[in-house]
């Protein structure tokens, strides 16, 4: 398969998970739940042949951070999840794509990494089309401006989520983390939907099938795309392509549910999209690349 095929379908891949989320008739909390429980039981073969000797050089730190790793995630799909019963599928997409924004805002406050005017334009470009995108859905309703909201937090979750993992991810190889992750969101998962008063089941038989999917495409299949493009293309190519999930997230909900999106969200969802390319992208390895290939 050539890479640019394989990265065309993991994108297609991440975007498929709120078409699933939306389609599924359960709550946020089971299906974020049953997401991360079959996402672990399909990795739990390959973890145990070839990764479990690998928990017993795990710190009681490194446990700790993955713990809390595992507990963002969680809340991050519980309010993601939520947040498309009020919004788009564009919308939340779109929100939750604002991820390096916050990146930057951690690392700047954990890690006290300077912030260059690349990154300030980047903000401003982002943040305003962001507005412009809650300013479309005010149109549209309340409800629709609560659920970008949800949205906004469940991607500074997601961050969070990616700034635990930062430092514990140079020991512990991707297959560990993830899996001890997955199972820590479980476990939370679990004890938060009876606590929420939601339920674990009865589901008619296409709710299981929506959640098994959830599962193999977007976690496993999408992810794994991209990580075995890396043996072709350049991390930067990959993260400037993941970027594109709302694009393909609003091109499937439009076939599947007919969503229409207004002027105003079109325009601010391509403001982000614009804000954080220009944040993501390398100037010095894309001239090379040009220089290279034209």
């Amino acid at each position: 398969m050539h890479p640019y095929v394989a990265i065309l379908i993991g994108v297609l891949s991440v975007a498929s998970s709120a078409i699933f989320v939306k389609l599924s008739s359960a709550d946020a909390g089971p299906l974020a739940f049953y997401r991360m429980l079959f996402s672990v039981v399909l990795m739990l073969p390959l973890f145990l042949s070839k990764h479990r000797k690998e928990l017993i050089t795990i710190h009681k730190k490194q446990w700790a951070i993955m713990c809390l790793s595992g507990t963002f995630l969680a809340f991050h799909f519980i309010l993601w999840f939520e947040s498309l019963n009020y919004t788009s599928v564009a919308s939340s997409t779109v929100l939750v794509t604002l991820q390096p924004l916050f990146a930057i805002v951690g690392t700047y406050l954990l890690f006290k990494e300077p912030l260059s005017k690349k990154t300030m334009i980047a903000a401003v470009i982002t943040i305003g089309g962001s507005v412009l995108l809650a300013w479309g859905d005010v149109r549209i309703g309340g409800t629709a401006l609560f659920g970008d909201m949800l949205a906004l937090i469940a991607c500074a979750l997601i961050s969070f989520y990616m700034l635990c993992g930062q430092s514990v991810r140079q020991t512990i190889s991707s297959t560990t983390y993830t899996i001890i992750v997955y199972a820590v969101s479980a476990i939370v998962l679990a004890i938060y939907v009876p606590l929420k008063g939601e339920s674990f089941g009865p589901y008619q038989s296409i709710d299981w099938c929506w959640f098994i999917l959830l599962a193999i495409v977007p976690n496993l299949l999408g992810h794994n795309l991209f990580n075995w493009s890396l043996k072709y293309v350049s991390a930067n190519a990959i993260s400037i392509a993941i970027l594109f999930e709302p694009v393909g997230a609003s091109i499937l909900a439009y076939f599947v549910f007919r969503e229409y999106l207004h002027a105003s969200q079109v325009i601010g969802g391509v403001i982000v999209l614009a804000g954080i390319i220009f944040y993501t992208i390398d100037e010095k390895k894309m001239k090379k690349f040009f220089q290279k290939n034209y």
